[in-house]
């Protein structure tokens, strides 16, 4: 029996909230009781400095520690790394990149599109979304909801994204960060 893992690889900025974002993918998947291993990947970088994390999810058990090389789905929280980080390396054919940006159409979507014709695009404006919806810019909830529609909801269901955004941020805006959420997975263009 061959099992079902699927590797994300988020990319951003120190202090965007990368991290969170794939801390919240795995506590989503653990409230559907699936195995998951999440985490950053970064040195002694200041904030603002390009970071990647990781989430790996399965239904079954798995042993797999190493960070995603090979990723299905690619998220880029910030899109001034397009051109400066190979967000697409290693990308499985067919893969997943979801672009927050307002630009759907700008010269570093464009060009990442160009090198990955067989990928499977949707940009999302979660930066716009955040700041109506939570008062800041940081845009590592908003962007979840697109992740969550652009999977059918087979990594993670919405409901689980909700719950985990409440557990994380009880005291904190929880309700600010769901709407968020809802937003972006009602508008992701792909």
């Amino acid at each position: 029996m061959t099992k079902e893992i699927v590797d994300i690889r988020l990319h951003g900025r120190g202090g965007q909230g990368v991290m969170t974002s794939s801390y919240l993918i795995a506590e989503a998947a653990l409230l559907e009781d699936k195995y998951v291993h999440a985490f950053p990947s970064f040195g002694p970088e200041r904030s603002g400095a390009p970071i990647a994390a990781f989430a790996r999810v399965s239904d079954e058990r798995f042993y797999m520690k190493t960070e995603v090389y090979e990723p299905d789905i690619v998220v880029v929280q910030d899109p001034t790394l397009l051109g400066q980080v190979n967000v697409a390396a290693g990308l499985k054919e067919g893969g997943i990149i979801i672009v927050n940006t307002d630009d759907p159409n700008s010269e570093g979507v464009s060009n990442l599109r160009n090198s990955r014709p067989d990928a499977n695009f949707a940009t999302i404006d979660a930066t716009k979304i955040a700041a109506e919806e939570i008062g800041i810019k940081q845009t590592n909830t908003a962007i979840l909801g697109a992740l969550v529609k652009l999977t059918d909801e087979k990594i993670i269901k919405l409901d689980s994204i909700r719950r985990a955004i409440k557990e994380r941020f009880k005291h904190k805006g929880f309700d600010k960060n769901i709407k968020a959420v809802e937003r972006s997975y009602d508008e992701v263009k792909y």
